[in-house]
């Protein structure tokens, strides 16, 4: 039975992930929004997609934050040869006991890093479809519940096409956000270079498996008046109507909308949600979910483009309610 979220358990919920940004921020420096919108994902119960060019750490900020966590964490590097028994696991013969039993794979644990998956094959990539929606996986007819919480870090590299396998929309639409890694400012690059000039700071977990399934569960409690939810929809409605889109966002997208919003809300330290939760976590979650038409499909910046337009076309209007 849910209950309304009181300001005091918000209060709580921000004290414990500011330490958890505090403690990243010692091994990943760059953008703070980056961080933010993994924070945001990880209580809305998504899944992360982290892109950018090689060398920008978006492997050492993804092992910084699963290890931040307490979670426990396997990594498994995808290659073209990789199987999908080798994320998943398979039974294999006990030559002691004559029987078969079960070797899980990487993907049973609170956190997989799923390193470069655009470089295994599409047969390979949907062994994670079941498990980052249903947060279970089939292996020869039996089904396995993952641990909890599950979430998926992964990366890719968007210039290098050479040797990769772009993923379906099938998958894509499975990842609550999709987080551009770029170059750090100069600040940033210095800093970086000083603070890793010698031994680098080795993170420590602040948080347990509990404490993330509590985050989770006061994100998911958060109030969200009905004005918000229309707005939701039809942000999504405009996305699928727009001239240089060939398929918009899916009811799942404006569902994921809806949980990262309640999601930031915590994050800011509020009890409720407001239009600018909608509009600040948009971009994130639905454009790597559109589809664009054949003029426009190789334009990086049009899927951006979409949701800023409707960002400004479709407006927030608080429906007048009766005494």
């Amino acid at each position: 039975m849910s209950y309304a979220v009181q300001p005091s358990e918000v209060a709580a919920a921000r004290e414990r992930i500011e330490a958890l940004r505090a403690e990243v921020a010692r091994v990943y420096i760059g953008s703070p929004r980056v961080l933010e919108a993994m924070v945001v994902s990880l209580l809305a119960r998504g899944h992360v997609l982290l892109e950018g060019v090689p060398g920008v750490a978006k492997t050492t900020l993804a092992k910084a934050f699963a290890t931040a966590l307490g979670c426990t964490v396997r990594r498994a590097q995808f290659t073209p040869d990789l199987l999908p028994a080798d994320i998943t696991g398979s039974y294999v013969l006990s030559p002691r006991e004559g029987t078969f039993q079960l070797r899980g794979g990487p993907i049973f644990a609170n956190v997989l890093l799923a390193d470069e998956i655009n470089r295994a094959p599409a047969k390979t990539q949907s062994a994670l479809l079941e498990a980052m929606q249903e947060r279970q996986v089939t292996i020869d007819g039996d089904r396995f519940d993952l641990p909890a919480p599950f979430l998926v870090l992964a990366t890719q590299n968007p210039v290098d096409l050479e040797g990769t396998y772009a993923l379906p929309e099938a998958q894509i639409d499975r990842f609550l956000v999709r987080i551009a890694v770029g170059y750090p400012s100069a600040k940033e690059e210095v800093l970086m270079l000083k603070t890793h000039a010698a031994a680098p700071p080795e993170v420590r977990p602040v948080l347990s498996a509990q404490d993330v399934l509590a985050l989770q569960s006061i994100a998911s409690r958060l109030h969200v008046e009905d004005d918000l939810y229309e707005y939701a929809a039809q942000l999504a409605a405009h996305t699928r109507t727009h001239a240089h889109v060939a398929l918009g966002v899916s009811p799942r997208g404006t569902l994921a909308l809806v949980q990262a919003s309640k999601a930031l809300a915590v994050v800011q330290g509020r009890a409720y949600t407001t239009p600018d939760d909608f509009q600040a976590m948009a971009p994130s979650v639905f454009a790597h979910r559109l589809v664009l038409s054949p003029d426009h499909e190789g334009d990086a910046k049009a899927r951006d483009a979409v949701v800023a337009d409707a960002l400004a076309k479709v407006g927030y209007r608080r429906a007048v309610r009766a005494m």
